[in-house]
């Protein structure tokens, strides 16, 4: 019988994480993992055969727990869905600093990635759509949270004001509707 892995792949997303946020994206290396692990290189690339692939699986991580936030809201309800998104922007970004953030937009850069991402925000899209003013002030209300996603990654929360400026977006969703 073989031996019992010493580490699994959510562990090792677990370790790569935490390397992200204390060092930055560009310390995230095979061997870097390896290394904050404890395990050698190959039993790193026995679960990520590359760099990229680690990524893409960070990636996926984020965006699937980010996901689970938004699936209670009905589909047919724009300002349902873009209070929840507002509501999981902000659990999110407690959990996730500049850093991570830059990760995610270095992986973009990979057409491949990138088309993923483009769906993924179509799929977004299309939980808001319609004439209606408040299909409307959904979706502005929306672009306006990922503008300040964008920000953010640029250092805007350096005095902690992310949280007051999804407080404004709400607000103004408000008087909107």
């Amino acid at each position: 019988m073989g031996r019992k892995p010493t580490i699994t792949r959510d562990r090792l997303l677990g370790v790569a994480e935490a390397l992200v946020r204390e060092q930055g994206g560009s310390a995230l290396t095979i061997g870097a993992l390896a290394k904050a692990a404890g395990i050698s290189k190959g039993g790193v690339q026995y679960s990520f055969s590359s760099r990229d692939e680690l990524v893409g699986s960070l990636v996926d991580r984020w965006t699937s727990r980010f996901d689970a936030m938004l699936d209670e809201t009905p589909t047919n309800d724009p300002l349902g869905f873009v209070r929840s998104y507002i509501e999981a922007m902000r659990t999110a970004q407690k959990a996730m600093d500049a850093k991570i953030a830059g990760l995610m937009v270095s992986y973009l850069e990979n057409p491949e990635n990138l088309k993923e991402t483009r769906d993924w925000y179509r799929g977004i899209f299309n939980r808001m759509t319609g004439a209606s003013s408040n299909a409307q002030a959904a979706r502005v209300a929306f672009l306006a949270v990922e503008g300040l996603f964008l920000l953010r990654i640029n250092g805007i929360d350096e005095d902690g004001d992310w949280t007051s400026f999804l407080d404004d977006v709400d607000a103004v969703l408000t008087r909107l509707t």
